[in-house]
């Protein structure tokens, strides 16, 4: 007997032509909670993303539907887990299911919002920044965590030089289609 799988906890925003997409580990319970991404009044992804110039305004968290609008999508490494990464099952993180949609839907970048959601795609040895390795056309960044749980590692930079590097991308993308 096939047993149901379990829905996700929040829904990908994903579709072709996309700017970049951002991957965290998993929804953390607040986001869980209410239904939207990064949802927790500490996190600093909202703002980061004003900040950096990927959206003309800032945003709140129940906006998240509004960001294909912008170029960006959003997704998760573990879509039918919620919490902090210490309290996620090994088996989480559905690195094959990733591959599969950025293959699928091609953005010009895929951003990790984690260290841990990049080294569960990248290996172990991961640095903040654009890394040499791509996903076929897609460009991959790490970026330090906007949780407020790892606010001693943050830093607004790399959101900013992803934002400066994805421009000329997005515009080379729109001159080939």
């Amino acid at each position: 007997m096939i047993m149901p799988q379990t829905p996700p906890i929040l829904p990908d925003v994903l579709r072709p032509g996309l700017r970049v997409v951002f991957c965290g580990t998993a929804a953390g319970k607040r986001s869980a909670a209410e239904g939207a991404y990064y949802a927790h009044p500490g996190n600093l992804f909202w703002r980061a993303l004003f900040q950096s110039g990927f959206t003309p305004r800032l945003l709140a968290p129940v906006e998240f539907p509004l960001l294909p609008s912008f170029g960006i999508g959003l997704t998760d490494l573990a879509k039918r887990h919620a919490g902090n990464d210490d309290e996620l099952p090994r088996d989480a993180f559905d690195v094959p299911a990733l591959l599969a949609k950025i293959e699928k839907y091609a953005p010009c970048a895929l951003a990790f919002t984690s260290k841990n959601a990049a080294r569960a795609v990248l290996g172990a040895n991961v640095a903040y920044g654009m890394h040499e390795q791509t996903l076929r056309s897609t460009r991959l960044f790490v970026l330090p965590s906007p949780s407020g749980q790892a606010r001693g590692h943050w830093h607004l930079a790399p959101w900013q030089a992803l934002a400066t590097h994805i421009a000329p991308m997005a515009s080379s993308a729109i001159r080939r289609n």
